[in-house]
């Protein structure tokens, strides 16, 4: 599991000992610090969460995370009240566990209250965020990292955890994708440039600014004229690119590339080069995945080799 900011993991400089949060016998209740939850009763929720939000001491360490952890995985905050970065991050992890719905539990240790349990995870700064699965921490990573990254975070954390999982989605990609549908182009590039900025080769992000591209290139055009113009003129290649947007934007994508794929083989130096980008940029919109693609690739390899 990819961690989405540290540097140095934890778990290279050494093991995490938790033997000592095990006690050989139950401890007893604490009297509830003033304004806060009880100190040692199980499920003390952080108010308006429920169960997905709960405030851990060292002494309910052992039953609200450890043991918790056995059937779902829990994720581990150290903060405190005086540290701003955790102010910008631990509202999104409560948010993100509400909208969970019981499927992990976040549990909030404040640093100042438990010193101890910072120092056996050898918290050096907060926010510091830890998995556990099973009993034992299995991912970490620290300081403020953005939505999208601590959805797919968690969402590998539950996977760890065996927890059947939907693609996280992404509202930034919504956003976007509502703009494009709307024809509001300038918006929808706007949004998927700003998506690519935050996460760099987003294949999501990536797909809809070339389809942003697409679109903007067939406009109005009358497709009848547009093949007309391409059968009249096989060497054109400005004709031939504009018959491939048709030709993908009406779903005859295979048709696109087997055009291109023969420009290319017809063509030398810059029109052939102008050919091939084209031909990629049009890979992107349908996506690594798609079988038609794939073949596309090899047919095109060979063209150029």
């Amino acid at each position: 599991m990819s961690d989405p900011r540290i540097t140095s993991s934890i778990f290279t400089r050494g093991a995490v000992d938790l033997s000592a949060l095990r006690p050989s016998t139950p401890a007893r209740p604490t009297a509830p610090a003033q304004g806060g939850p009880p100190a040692n009763v199980p499920g003390g929720a952080t108010p308006g969460a429920g169960a997905a939000v709960i405030d851990v001491t060292e002494a309910t360490f052992q039953s609200e995370v450890l043991e918790r952890s056995l059937s779902t995985p829990v994720v581990v905050d150290f903060w405190a009240e005086w540290c701003e970065p955790c102010k910008q991050l631990s509202p999104v992890l409560e948010k993100l566990a509400i909208e969970g719905g019981g499927a992990w539990v976040l549990a909030k240790v404040d640093v100042e209250a438990n010193p101890r349990l910072a120092q056996m995870f050898r918290v050096q700064g907060i926010p510091m965020v830890f998995a556990v699965v099973g009993g034992q921490p299995i991912d970490a990573f620290s300081g403020v990292v953005p939505e999208a990254q601590l959805r797919q975070w968690i969402q590998a954390v539950l996977q760890a955890g065996g927890v059947a999982v939907e693609p996280a989605g992404d509202p930034r990609l919504d956003e976007a994708d509502d703009a494009l549908m709307t024809g509001d182009l300038d918006a929808a590039e706007a949004a998927y440039r700003k998506i690519l900025a935050e996460t760099p080769a987003d294949g999501a992000a990536e797909a809809g600014l070339a389809q942003v591209g697409l679109v903007r290139r067939v406009g109005n055009v009358d497709p009848v004229a547009v093949f007309a113009a391409a059968e009249a003129a096989h060497d054109d290649v400005e004709a031939q690119l504009l018959a491939a947007d048709v030709e993908v934007l009406s779903g005859q994508a295979e048709a696109a590339y087997a055009r291109l794929i023969a420009l290319v083989k017809r063509t030398a130096g810059d029109d052939r080069e102008k050919a091939r980008q084209h031909l990629v940029s049009l890979f992107t919109i349908a996506g690594p995945d798609d079988p038609a693609v794939g073949k596309a690739r090899r047919a095109l390899a060979s063209a150029l080799f």
